[in-house]
């Protein structure tokens, strides 16, 4: 039987299995939670001053939704997005900053070329993911995978707001094995949500290398990895099973939760001939040398 790994694409979405999602806003069209007048006031102060930090964000959403319950349906990086922004610390970031992950993003585009192809392993919500389908262009290709139903509902409708036909979005999560594992919801950041041992929500699981194959990817420009903590977990079985033409000619991989690790995966990639272009303050971005 052929493994099913949950790929979709905006154009020929389907679910393998049930979807939970807090409510029925992204059944509705874009544009119907464009800001309100006090609502654009606060976000156009955001954008233009150090409010759009972090620190200050938090803050700031609860303003915004005291002038307005609900999302915000906005641009991001070139693309369309319902931003979520009360329990999301990405959704606030998209929305209060339109520089947010400025860095690793350019550092992605500059080495995933128009028509080029780039990976997202925990794609969230899809910032890095439709904003990069939008660069690479109708004939790119992006595979955004994320398993919790809530971030892929949410990746979905945004993939489908940028008219998007180029993204496959895979509804499972990668790690170093075939089968389930279980993930434990964070209530307070959706994007904080993490594998876990102990009990949460039950996922399809892949070997990066089983999804990037059903996804009929044969070489990757770029690829980014943010899974909480198990970023080893994908990336060290991936280098040591994929062929060379697979590997990925440029990496931004998280590593604020590196003491989580079983192997140093930044480590093993410099052993591979990856050398590190810069960091952020969460994330390294290396190259192939």
């Amino acid at each position: 039987m052929a493994r099913r790994t949950g790929l979709e694409t905006p154009a020929q979405v389907r679910d393998d299995r049930p979807m939970t999602n807090e409510s029925d806003d992204d059944q509705k069209p874009f544009g119907t939670y464009a800001p309100n007048a006090l609502q654009r006031v606060v976000i156009a102060a955001a954008h233009g001053s150090g409010l759009k930090r972090g620190a200050f964000r938090p803050w700031l959403s609860r303003l915004v939704h005291l002038c307005g319950a609900g999302p915000i349906d906005a641009s991001y990086q070139g693309a369309s997005f319902r931003l979520h922004h009360l329990a999301s610390g990405t959704e606030r970031g998209a929305l209060f900053n339109p520089d947010y992950n400025l860095p690793e993003l350019d550092f992605l585009r500059e080495h995933a070329p128009k028509g080029g192809t780039f990976v997202d392993v925990g794609a969230n919500v899809g910032t890095y993911a439709v904003s990069l389908a939008k660069h690479v262009g109708a004939r790119g290709r992006v595979v955004a995978i994320e398993p919790h139903p809530v971030s892929n509902a949410r990746l979905a409708f945004n993939a489908s707001a940028s008219k998007l036909t180029n993204l496959t979005l895979v509804r499972a999560a990668a790690g170093d094995t075939e089968g389930e594992l279980m993930i434990e919801t964070d209530g307070h950041n959706l994007g904080a949500s993490h594998i876990s041992e102990t009990g949460g929500l039950k996922v399809p699981a892949h070997r990066l290398l089983t999804i990037l194959r059903d996804a009929g990817i044969t070489h990757v420009d770029a690829l980014k990895i943010d899974v909480e903590g198990y970023e080893d977990r994908v990336l060290t079985p991936f280098f040591r099973e994929a062929p060379e033409s697979l590997w990925p000619r440029a990496v931004a991989i998280e590593h604020l939760e590196h003491a989580a690790w079983l192997h140093d995966c930044i480590k093993d990639m410099i052993g591979l001939g990856y050398a590190i272009a810069g960091k952020t303050r969460s994330n390294t971005l290396l190259v192939r040398r």
